[in-house]
């Protein structure tokens, strides 16, 4: 690879890739503060686990509203205005969740909140393909997604401070809302003169590396065509498409199921004081932040998608399952628990990177919308089913038993897709 590309791919990763984990970090903690703050939230409130899970899931009632339609603006107008309107409008929202007081105003905030955050997600990964080109697209998706686990790293610690302060005659659960929702707000506001949309647009390139970028992304373009040129309809109907919708859906129920309810779970497993759950819940973290790096590094290296994608699923449901059998033994159970929740991070960036082998341009950001619009339903299924288990069971036993299930079926998924690396000529 000539010098001038080898610049111009450092050159990216330093400018974009630091913004877009900050930007990341800053959403995942607003989206999940809220399993942090049911640890005092609904005994304050007199909710039950049915209230708290249906209250969670209704985020992701509207989320997938505006998912495809939101991944189109990007691609066809400006990643830098949406993404900035999206990151305004969910600080204030989350900021208001703060100053909640009954059932029906905890299912409004979260409905509100789920259309303020919606086409997020989709957005930064068109946004990245815009910049990054194929040897480097999973390595850049998990700088993206390695915010998730950071969020925790960060979040637990200092929602763990927050649920012990009481000012101004309000409790702290309702100040994790209201702080953690203004940087947000400003951070909607850099983007608008940080980020640029386009290569061809960004003056702080050099022309050389500029012209690069742009030529190959276009030699990457023009392989995928040759392959097939897919209409968003086509790419809708394609096997492997609705394949990944299947795979996604199923992972997120399980995931989006753990990361609102891990605080409860490992509270109720060990009895535990607040700010000792939220220590702990720095474990997983830090477990993810190192799997998604290593697991992306070594997917772009081998150039290989399939298994980096179901091997950390299965071994997320082999965490799940063995935690089931032996959720009476503290120590053991505590340590499944943590290490399932932080194996499964690994999955995220290799999974993304598959989309963008089949399709290109607008069928590529209509298709990352779909995916992660229907996926994104398995927000609530996970959320509110778990609610429910524990309802009618009286136990965590059926919760553990689910997610091991959904992991597993997610994993089998991916290993019957069936995909190849295009090249460019």
């Amino acid at each position: 690879m000539s010098e001038v590309a080898l610049r111009a791919r450092r050159r990216i990763a330093y400018r974009l890739l630091p913004f877009v984990f900050l930007v990341y970090v800053v959403n995942y903690i607003d989206r999940v503060n809220v399993s942090f703050a049911n640890l005092r939230m609904s005994a304050d409130l007199g909710f039950n686990d049915k209230v708290y899970g249906l209250g969670v899931g209704m985020f992701y009632v509207t989320y997938v509203l505006f998912e495809i339609p939101g991944a189109v603006i990007v691609e066809r107008w400006s990643a830098r205005k949406w993404i900035a309107r999206i990151m305004i409008s969910w600080g204030i929202v989350t900021a208001l969740t703060g100053f909640i007081h009954s059932a029906g105003q905890f299912y409004t905030a979260r409905f509100v909140l789920g259309i303020a955050e919606s086409s997020f997600f989709p957005g930064m990964i068109v946004y990245l393909t815009h910049w990054f080109c194929s040897l480097d697209r999973s390595r850049a998706i998990a700088c993206l997604y390695a915010a998730v686990p950071a969020a925790s790293l960060i979040g637990s610690p200092v929602a763990g401070w927050l649920l012990g302060v009481r000012w101004l005659q309000l409790a702290g659960w309702r100040w994790l809302f209201i702080l953690e929702g203004i940087p947000a707000i400003v951070l909607g506001v850099i983007t608008l003169f940080y980020m640029t949309d386009r290569p061809e647009q960004a003056r702080w390139l050099p022309a050389e590396e500029r012209e690069w970028l742009v030529s190959k992304l276009q030699q990457e373009l023009q392989a995928k065509k040759q392959i097939r040129n897919y209409t968003i309809a086509e790419a809708f109907s394609d096997r492997r498409i609705l394949q990944l919708i299947a795979a996604w859906f199923l992972a997120l129920t399980g995931s989006l199921g753990t990361i609102y309810w891990i605080p409860t779970f490992v509270k109720r497993l060990s009895g535990s004081s607040d700010r000792w759950v939220t220590t702990l819940l720095v474990i997983p973290a830090l477990v993810g932040i190192a799997g998604m790096l290593i697991n992306g590094w070594h997917s772009d290296k081998t150039r290989e998608r399939r298994w980096h994608t179901a091997v950390p699923l299965f071994t997320a449901g082999l965490m799940f399952g063995l935690l089931m059998v032996v959720r009476h033994n503290v120590p053991l159970a505590i340590l499944f628990l943590l290490l399932g929740s932080g194996f499964l991070y690994a999955y995220y960036p290799t999974f993304w990177a598959i989309p963008t082998l089949v399709l290109s341009e607008s069928a590529a950001a209509a298709t990352f919308g779909l995916i992660n619009s229907v996926g994104q339903l398995g927000g609530f299924a996970g959320s509110y089913g778990i609610g429910f288990l524990n309802n009618r069971t009286g136990s965590l036993a059926a919760s553990f038993c689910f997610i091991a299930i959904v992991y597993w079926l997610s994993g089998s998924l991916m290993l019957g897709l069936r995909v190849e690396q295009p090249e460019s000529r």
